[in-house]
């Protein structure tokens, strides 16, 4: 039997692409950017594509997916998040999409705390002016943070990552409370103070890690009238999704010391970030790095080659479908 052809939209891990080639007939893109739509439908198009293997960014807009090929059968997503594929522009056209749950959970955990303890800490201000060689030696007052010890830390959506998160936080003596749509049950919630309304939930902590999903329901959540809500000098950090932060109401709360200091790893728009978080001292910004570890991102592309290998492999189910 031939093997199933399936569109690579970028480059990915080599032992991914290792185990692609060998089980499929393999369309590459050799540059590791998004593919545009119409580079998308033209490669599917080219090669009989049965399959796709997509990213976070890629073009898989309603228009994108109306165009594509009658021979594709499946969306496999190299990310957990679904935002840029339309799923009913999918779902009319019968192509399954599924993503990758519950592998990056301890790496996104990570980066989160690297930029709490980044940005209380005044890491990335201490970086810049080391290599900018205006470091004249050490001095009693010089760029002064605050510990994390007693803190008391909360975590807006409390899924995997965040409850990854609290057992990183409990390891630096931070008091954990969390906002979510649900209370969790006892196990789970491993003795964290749950919070109902936003209110009570920002106004009692002094630092906040968001972890929710994009979308319009989400959009700008992180608004000025939340950010009013939380003690001053307090810290954010966003590891979720960019959209659910106003980032002119951050930099706004940054220039006036409302805000200590926030760390960001999503950004809306990116790579094209909000202009004003260019030149903001006390804000920390990493480029999209929550799951970039070798263990990871391997994990993450053979769940992706899991469910396409269900699907045109043995046509079956596929294990992680997304809706």
């Amino acid at each position: 039997m031939s093997k199933p052809v399936i569109l690579l939209t970028r480059r990915f891990p080599d032992a991914v692409e290792a185990r692609a080639q060998r089980d499929y007939v393999t369309i590459p893109n050799p540059a590791d950017t998004p593919m545009s739509g119409g580079e998308i439908v033209a490669a599917a198009e080219r090669g009989g594509a049965a399959g796709i293997l997509c990213a976070a960014g890629d073009a898989l807009d309603a228009q994108t997916i109306g165009r594509l090929p009658e021979s594709v059968r499946i969306i496999a997503t190299f990310s957990v998040g679904t935002d840029h594929i339309d799923l009913p522009a999918a779902a009319a056209r019968g192509i399954l999409v599924t993503n990758t749950p519950d592998v990056l959970s301890v790496a996104t955990a990570e980066i989160a705390m690297l930029l709490i303890l980044t940005a209380a800490r005044r890491g990335g201000e201490a970086e810049r002016m080391v290599r900018a060689r205006e470091w004249t030696g050490w001095a009693p007052t010089q760029l002064m943070g605050v510990t994390l010890e007693n803190k008391r830390l909360g975590i807006l959506g409390m899924g995997r990552i965040g409850q990854a998160l609290a057992r990183m936080a409990r390891g630096f003596g931070m008091e954990i409370h969390y906002r979510n749509r649900n209370r969790l049950g006892p196990a789970e919630e491993q003795a964290a103070i749950h919070h109902a309304e936003d209110a009570a939930f920002l106004g009692g902590i002094d630092v906040l890690s968001m972890h929710i999903p994009g979308g319009a329901a989400t959009r700008n959540w992180l608004n000025a009238e939340r950010i009013a809500m939380l003690p001053r000098g307090a810290i954010v950090v966003n590891t979720g999704r960019g959209t659910t932060v106003d980032d002119a109401a951050l930099c706004a709360a940054l220039a006036s010391g409302h805000l200590r200091a926030a760390g960001l790893d999503v950004f809306a728009g990116e790579p094209n970030i909000y202009e004003g978080y260019h030149t903001t001292p006390n804000l920390v910004l990493l480029p999209h790095l929550g799951s970039a570890t070798v263990e990871t991102r391997d994990a993450m592309g053979f769940r992706c080659l899991d469910n396409l290998d269900a699907v045109l492999q043995r046509n079956a189910a596929p294990p992680h479908p997304v809706g």
